[in-house]
């Protein structure tokens, strides 16, 4: 089957005991024993409840690993994964990644002896540079958060088997409608399924995907021992998100098509980033590694502090706010808002200026979104 049909009936069956066609929610916590230790498969909702069961089996099999793991954040899926490192372990991450991300890296550097190195993964000096000594963990995003930059996941998985390390990619901007890092190789795929997944800025959650059974058991004990899991009903939205998934992503990277047209012709604007213009310096490995450019375009205005502040006051339709992914259209500044963890010394050597905004474009017409950025900058 295709992708777009995949989202909807692939690791989503109808309910054998109703015939109900959408996944029921389970919110019982504890389920009954025929004797002890003698069950139908589900003890307690933090070690598995039936409605994650659906979630987890559909996000296995459309990423095309061993299974998948829910959890209650992309953050808490992360931190678990952390929790599987033994002290001492060597991390070398992509520099420009999200501020969250590094903010719980920095966190596990200095309290559980982590040691992460981060390096500009998406350029292929710096990446071998980087990945001569020995790692145990290669962690990437792609495309980057906030500006878009693009790591040869095949390249990344390379090294990491040349130093017996686990290749790790964060496919949240992406998701699985445009990117299987699995198939590149890749070891573990995490999402913030707040985003694309879920789709509808209405639940927060995270997950794990893993490629062998083997690590799978692992994060899977840990899963249920750190106990950073989903309810039932963040299950059921993400779910119900992931049935529209591929019809989603066709909009908005229509969306973000025109908003970055709108923002590159502009003389307003220093430098734009959106992998499917021409002028982004990896539009060829996103032709070749990607099913489509996604709905994130990053902009750096060539103005003041202040006249960001008029360029946001001036949008209708674009709200300030952080997330992305959703049917809505946003814009964040991640100077102040998903960055502002990160040292201004780390974030403006990254390229995140004070003039840098992130637009996270929705599926409302194209030419709506176009012509709202467009009134804005006339206000700069």
């Amino acid at each position: 089957m295709r992708f777009s049909t995949r989202v909807i009936h692939d690791g989503q069956p109808v309910d054998p005991a109703t015939g109900a066609v959408a996944p029921p929610i389970y919110l019982s916590s504890t389920f009954r024993q025929r004797a002890p230790n003698v069950h139908q498969g589900y003890v307690y909702s933090r070690s598995g409840n039936p409605t994650r069961a659906f979630l987890e089996g559909a996000l296995g099999r459309l990423e095309g690993g061993a299974g998948a793991l829910a959890f209650s954040s992309g953050l808490g899926a992360l931190a678990t994964f952390l929790e599987s490192l033994p002290s001492g372990s060597r991390i070398v991450s992509v520099d420009d990644v999200y501020g969250g991300t590094w903010r719980l890296f920095e966190h596990h550097r200095r309290q559980f002896g982590l040691t992460i190195d981060y390096a500009d993964l998406a350029s292929p000096a710096a990446r071998d540079a980087a990945l001569t000594a020995p790692a145990d963990v290669i962690y990437v995003e792609s495309p980057t958060n906030p500006l878009l930059h693009l790591v040869d996941l095949r390249a990344i998985v390379r090294r990491a088997r040349a130093l017996g390390a686990v290749a790790v990619v964060d496919n949240t901007f992406a998701t699985p409608a445009l990117q299987r890092p699995i198939e590149a190789g890749a070891d573990v795929v995490l999402h913030s399924t707040t985003k694309y997944l879920g789709g509808h800025s209405d639940v927060v959650g995270g997950a794990l995907v893993v490629r062998t059974p083997e690590r799978l058991e692992r994060l899977a004990w840990l899963q249920n021992a750190v106990g950073a899991v989903p309810s039932p009903f963040d299950c059921y939205l993400v779910v119900r998100g992931i049935r529209t998934l591929a019809i989603r992503m066709r909009a908005h990277a229509e969306s973000a098509r025109a908003v970055a047209e709108v923002l590159s012709a502009h003389r307003k604007v220093r430098t734009v980033h959106y992998p499917g213009l021409a002028s982004h310096p990896q539009h060829a490995l996103a032709r070749r590694q990607m099913d489509g450019f996604g709905g994130i375009v990053s902009a750096d205005l060539a103005t003041t502090a202040a006249g960001v502040r008029r360029f946001l006051r001036g949008l209708a339709i674009f709200t300030l706010a952080e997330s992305l992914g959703a049917v809505e259209s946003l814009v964040d500044h991640p100077a102040s808002m998903t960055h502002a963890s990160v040292p201004r010394r780390e974030r403006e050597a990254h390229g995140i200026s004070d003039g840098l905004l992130r637009f996270s474009c929705g599926i409302e017409d194209p030419a709506d979104l176009a012509a709202d950025v467009r009134l804005a900058l006339a206000k700069v």
